[in-house]
């Protein structure tokens, strides 16, 4: 991926670093962004994380690792997902919001009751699923963009099967 040499463009992947990577310091941020072509100085990464409201939050090993708040009436800095809870709360959205799925090469529509599109988008960007570009929601339909080719039948049977599995399955 390439990242354009802009504030917004770079507060963005340290974001998207947060949410993914566990993040201790900065320095180990610093070296992610380096590893993604991005040269931020430690007073520029420090200026950038005040901006974003990012904090540190403790993990479930007990370390402290950084966060940023999460967008919408939720702002809770979170860590990382997990990925076991961030597949079991994907699993109960699914069951809950999904509706239908439907799939051509390495694109997936997903279906949902009207208002809950952007909801099961964020679930699905949350889970870290790595066979994904990334989501676009409207009102009641998502859009997936698969990062295989070929890749949406076996994304939209995933998420079928999600919604389809009882809570004593994903617990």
């Amino acid at each position: 991926m390439t990242v354009p040499d802009t504030k917004s463009a770079r507060q963005q992947l340290i974001v998207e670093l947060l949410g993914h990577e566990l993040i201790r310091s900065q320095g180990d941020l610093a070296e992610l962004l380096e590893s993604r072509g991005v040269n931020a100085t430690p007073s520029t990464i420090s200026r950038d994380l005040v901006d974003l409201d990012a904090v540190r939050v403790r993990h479930p090993d007990g370390g402290l690792v950084y966060a940023v708040p999460a967008e919408g009436g939720d702002r809770t800095p979170r860590a990382a997902p997990d990925s076991a809870a961030a597949q079991t709360r994907l699993a109960r959205i699914c069951r809950e919001l999904l509706v239908a799925a439907e799939s051509s090469a390495n694109l997936v529509v997903l279906r949902t009751p009207p208002g809950a599109a952007q909801y099961l988008a964020s679930a699905v960007d949350h889970a870290g699923q790595p066979d994904l570009l990334g989501t676009i929601a409207g009102d009641d339909t998502v859009l997936l963009i698969c990062r295989d080719p070929l890749g949406g039948d076996a994304v939209a049977s995933r998420l079928m099967s999600l919604a389809a599995s009882t809570s004593k399955e994903t617990s």
